[in-house]
């Protein structure tokens, strides 16, 4: 699609809606087929822009329910340069010539919307991230000349460090499933698998039988932007494995629809999603009673701050958990100081201020 297609005019901006930009649509196909972004991730830029676009339409004169001049329930009215500023310009124009016309100014505008909103830092830098890559590729494919968003500096994050459970906690949790049903092996299976390995909740849920390999204690593992990575795998989530495959196998036998290349399989026989994992998960934190604000990500945090607090190099952790840079990883060295601080403290009979003579 050329520049002046995505020019074109499709009469009055009333109704119009994210679907109705091509451009837009055109970003979220390169997301997931050149990109290889998972459908959840894409799903969140989506929202991201819809969001923008929908600041735009209001600003432009009209929100996406094509009432421009009616502020009731309007989430921008309150925005300098919107509702106020556009019914000064009744011009007609397309939803694209909005997004290709955005300047500093808007992108200004917009980010004093959410700040106005009350979003917190980190997702309104995500927001701002979305549309840093959304008018990049817009660049990248001539449909304007300049990034609008190259000069807006992104919000600056309060550093969080991450939650982890202690050992204790991981044996508790880990002991929770029943293993005398193939429903139960599987969730002891899984949970065993993210603990022994660091992995994301979308990389196990992806996993194929074919992926683990039993003699060399490895698994294959397909990690973010089908970046693929061989990971070390213990023996007793290996053993884990074993066990739920028995149950897994009879389980096949009566059913011709299971899926017989999928390794964590749901109770009709096809692959589990990341959503039941996270409600399974919840269940075994309630009865174990360990916080129920616990996701499964935690036991991902909790793998990285063992293996440091035990000993392993920040080099190795970062290849085990496939994070790109080193720096993300680093954030987990945070959490081990501020552990070892904390035994310091505990333990050291100086650790407290002396009154000096």
């Amino acid at each position: 699609m050329s520049r002046g297609q995505a020019l074109r005019g499709i009469g009055s901006i009333e109704g119009l809606t994210m679907k109705d930009c091509a451009i837009a649509q055109e970003f979220l196909s390169y997301l997931k087929y050149e990109k290889h972004f998972s459908g959840h991730t894409a799903k969140c830029y989506g929202a991201d822009m819809e969001q923008f676009m929908d600041f735009l339409l209001v600003a432009a004169g009209t929100g996406s329910d094509g009432h421009g001049d009616d502020q009731t329930n309007n989430p921008w009215a309150s925005v300098p340069g919107g509702v106020a500023t556009a019914t000064e310009t009744k011009q007609q124009t397309s939803l694209e010539q909005l997004v290709l016309q955005a300047d500093v100014d808007t992108i200004r505008r917009y980010m004093a919307a959410l700040s106005e909103k009350q979003y917190s830092k980190s997702t309104t830098a995500r927001k701002l991230a979305t549309l840093r890559s959304f008018y990049k590729f817009l660049v990248k494919r001539n449909y304007v000349s300049n990034n609008p968003v190259t000069t807006i500096k992104t919000p600056k994050q309060d550093k969080k460090l991450p939650r982890f459970l202690e050992y204790e906690e991981v044996q508790r949790l880990l002991a929770a499933p029943p293993t005398n049903t193939w429903l139960g092996s599987r969730d002891r299976a899984i949970l065993e698998t993210l603990y022994s390995t660091g992995m994301r909740v979308s990389e196990i849920v992806s996993l194929n039988i074919n992926d683990v390999d039993f003699l060399g204690e490895v698994i294959h593992v397909r990690g973010k932007g089908k970046k693929e990575r061989i990971s070390p795998i213990g023996s007793s989530a290996l053993q884990a494995i074993q066990h739920y495959l028995e149950f897994r196998n009879r389980r096949m036998q009566n059913d011709s629809n299971f899926d017989p290349k999928v390794l964590f399989a749901n109770k009709h026989g096809q692959r589990l999603s990341t959503r039941s994992v996270r409600r399974k998960t919840d269940k075994y934190l309630l009865q174990a009673g360990l916080d129920p604000k616990i996701s499964p990500h935690t036991l991902r945090h909790s793998f990285a701050t063992h293996m440091l607090n035990n000993g392993a190099d920040l080099r190795s952790v970062q290849e085990l958990l496939g994070h790109q840079s080193l720096s993300t990883t680093q954030i987990y060295t945070h959490v081990t100081t501020s552990r070892m601080k904390e035994v310091y403290d505990k333990a050291h009979p100086r650790s407290e201020t002396q009154e000096l003579l």
